[in-house]
């Protein structure tokens, strides 16, 4: 059976005229998805191991679940309509009642930096990946323009 989610990395962000790029991909294909100036930054400092002498606005929601007795298990971007990504936050705990699997509606910008930040797994839905334009031959070529300098 073909899989219904396949796994990516952050395979670069760069600076655009209105925030960043985030190219996410595989070894098969990769696609962007464009991010404000802010969460384009904490990306690139989550990517980077950039740690703050006061907790910004992700690790907070990492500390507060803690709290609570829960864990992200992974994201996964679910959905992309009119250049518009979706994504669901996947988190698990254990109460009283037993082992819970909760799903929530979020910004893939946002997971994205929760995932890097707790070591978390990427996924796609296929679906997406499907109807994403591949952008590997031009984060090939940004990366080769950089290294040439």
């Amino acid at each position: 059976m073909e899989k219904v989610v396949l796994q990516v990395s952050v395979k670069g962000v760069m600076p655009t005229t209105n925030g960043c790029a985030v190219f996410l991909g595989n070894d098969k294909k990769t696609f962007v998805i464009y991010v404000d100036q802010g969460i384009g930054d904490a990306i690139e400092h989550a990517i980077n191991d950039v740690h703050f002498e006061r907790p910004q606005t992700h690790n907070l929601m990492i500390t507060a679940l803690d709290g609570l007795g829960a864990e992200i298990e992974r994201i996964v971007i679910n959905n992309v309509e009119d250049s518009t990504f979706y994504a669901r936050l996947i988190l698990s705990m254990d109460n009283e009642l037993g082992h819970k699997i909760i799903e929530i509606d979020a910004r893939p910008s946002d997971s994205l930096v929760l995932a890097l930040n707790t070591g978390k797994p990427i996924y796609v839905a296929r679906t997406v990946m499907d109807a994403v334009e591949d952008m590997t031959a031009i984060l090939t070529k940004i990366l080769n323009q950089g290294n040439e300098q």
